[in-house]
């Protein structure tokens, strides 16, 4: 999937979520996501970056004072797991497979908000609607 979730997808999701769709509807939606989701395969979470590096080592390329020329461009993967930053350098051998790993991921995550939005769609239909509605209060017999 190349489509990738930006600010305006977010936002066209939410006035989806207004139009009328029976439970059946719904369901056979999140089946096909699930479908979807099931084909997806590996994944890893995170950006690539290219960065370049400075060694510091006098007489170095890198350290010139007339036109000092850092060392890379390197590929490095940035991502956040259990609220734990981690920055991973690729090599350029793996960068194809690290891309489409990414790839993936944001597709996963695509996949996953729709699925969350139609949940939510569907339990407003169900379960949920039948809890805000005001409750009779019994009649209690007599002691």
């Amino acid at each position: 999937m190349s489509e990738r979730l930006t600010v305006s997808g977010i936002i066209y999701i939410i006035p989806d979520m207004k139009s009328i769709l029976t439970v059946q509807d719904i369901d056979e939606k999140i089946l096909r996501l699930k479908h979807q989701l099931l084909k997806l395969g590996s994944l890893h979470p995170g950006s690539l970056s290219r960065q370049y590096q400075v060694c510091g080592k006098r007489g170095c390329k890198c350290m010139d004072p007339q036109k000092p020329r850092p060392h890379g461009p390197y590929s490095k993967l940035t991502y956040v797991y259990h609220g734990k930053f981690t920055c991973r350098f690729v090599r350029a051998g793996s960068l194809k497979e690290v891309t489409a790993l990414v790839a993936a991921f944001k597709a996963f995550r695509h996949l996953t908000d729709e699925w969350v939005a139609l949940a939510i769609q569907r339990a407003q239909l169900g379960p949920l609607e039948r809890a805000t509605k005001k409750l009779k209060p019994r009649k209690t017999p007599p002691r």
